[in-house]
């Protein structure tokens, strides 16, 4: 028989919402920056043009020749000429500085080739630089995320001391098994997003008073930069450690480096849970949904659920069952009878054999972040748990994974 096409599944339900979301959203950014821009550069265009007339009337200057002349003056300005002393651009401290935000997709752009031979090496230059920079990014999420859960699981520990639920003697091993309130515990997303958001916001505040005492700028240019900086849109319009000479400049440079590249990662990984919670949100708004404009698709999504669909209050409904960081229940029937999937009795058979200490211990050892050597399920595959960011956060975070 020929296969029919599948209706909207949830996957793709998602990717179009979140296509619409976005839509919303820039058109709605677009209003509001128009309106809230738009009258300032009218002003400042018939300002110019006043002080344009004024001058070549003034001076005796034709208009053509004192634009022509205008125009070798923005030519100089992108190639890094100004009136004033400036820093030299390609000496190795500024290459430095210029590789570093080609790396890291900053790109601020008062930096750039001019030859052809630089503009050829930089594509490739870029490409691998790139690539090994979001490796960084995403070590960098995976280790503060872990870190993260140790400081948790502590205080999650001290609680339970506090309460009465957990022996004063109690040390991490094997005895972990036994205790019902450590077995499958996991940081909360929210809880880590908090925490990152703090330390986003003290570093931007800590960042912006260097800004403003060495380079001159008010606080909250100092703030905007940071922002526009670390999260990696680099416009250019500021730009630090351009001056031809500061104070204490090597101690200076070295602060601008530790605290663009925190602020980079911290910021990168702030997004990254972000994007959990509003994946949390679109598959709330899906399931409110439930396709009732098309009792078709909704019967087909019936039947081809995902269990990993994660929507707010999963973990309510579905507190008693446990999971390893690879998203497979501690029992199998009850996975499938939550997917809709059909039973077998081979199958039945074979998932009770599995050893219920085994998967406690392997609960327990992801948990306390123990290396994991025994994959209990053989048939997935390397992309069965979800690559990159996502699926760092998925096998990390208790809204994520434990709502599989």
């Amino acid at each position: 028989r020929r296969r029919r096409l599948a209706p909207l599944n949830e996957d793709n339900g998602r990717f179009l919402l979140l296509a619409a979301l976005i839509a919303a959203y820039l058109s709605a950014g677009a209003t509001v920056f128009s309106a809230l821009e738009s009258p300032s550069e009218a002003a400042a265009q018939l300002r110019w043009n006043r002080t344009l007339h004024n001058f070549s009337r003034i001076f005796n200057i034709s208009l053509p020749e004192l634009r022509a002349f205008l125009r070798s003056y923005e030519a100089a300005m992108a190639a890094g000429i100004r009136v004033d002393a400036l820093r030299p651009r390609w000496d190795f401290p500024g290459a430095f500085y210029f590789v570093g935000t080609v790396v890291s997709t900053i790109g601020f752009g008062m930096t750039t080739p001019a030859t052809v031979a630089g503009k050829v090496f930089l594509i490739v230059y870029g490409l691998f630089g790139c690539a090994g920079t979001i490796l960084f990014f995403n070590l960098f999420l995976e280790r503060i995320i872990s870190l993260l859960a140790f400081i948790m699981k502590a205080c999650h520990e001290r609680q339970l001391r506090r309460s009465g639920l957990l022996p004063p003697n109690f040390r991490k091993g094997p005895a972990m098994s036994g205790v019902g309130s450590l077995v499958g515990w996991k940081p909360s997303v929210y809880h880590v997003m908090l925490i990152l958001g703090i330390f986003a916001v003290t570093l931007s505040c800590c960042a912006s008073a260097m800004y403003t005492a060495v380079e001159g700028w008010n606080y909250v240019d100092s703030l905007y930069y940071c922002f526009v900086t670390f999260s990696t849109i680099g416009f250019g319009d500021l730009v630090s450690s351009q001056n031809a000479a500061y104070q204490n400049q090597g101690l200076y440079r070295f602060g601008n480096f530790i605290f663009i590249l925190m602020g980079v990662c911290c910021i990168y990984s702030l997004f990254n849970v972000i994007s959990i919670v509003i994946k949390q949100v679109l598959n709330w708004v899906l399931k409110k949904f439930e396709c009732r404009c098309c009792p078709k698709c909704h019967k087909s999504s019936a039947r081809l659920g995902r269990r990993n669909a994660i929507t707010p209050g999963a973990r309510l409904r579905r507190h008693n069952i446990s999971m390893d960081a690879d998203g497979q229940y501690d029992s199998d029937t009850e996975g499938r009878r939550l997917s809709g999937e059909m039973i077998s009795m081979r199958e039945l058979t074979a998932s009770n054999k599995v050893s219920l200490a085994i998967l406690q211990k392997q609960l327990s050892e992801t948990a306390n972040g123990y290396p994991r050597n025994v994959c209990i399920n053989t048939r997935q595959n390397g992309f069965s748990a979800g690559v990159g960011a996502l699926a760092i956060m998925n096998n990390r975070l208790a809204e994520t994974s434990d709502s599989r």
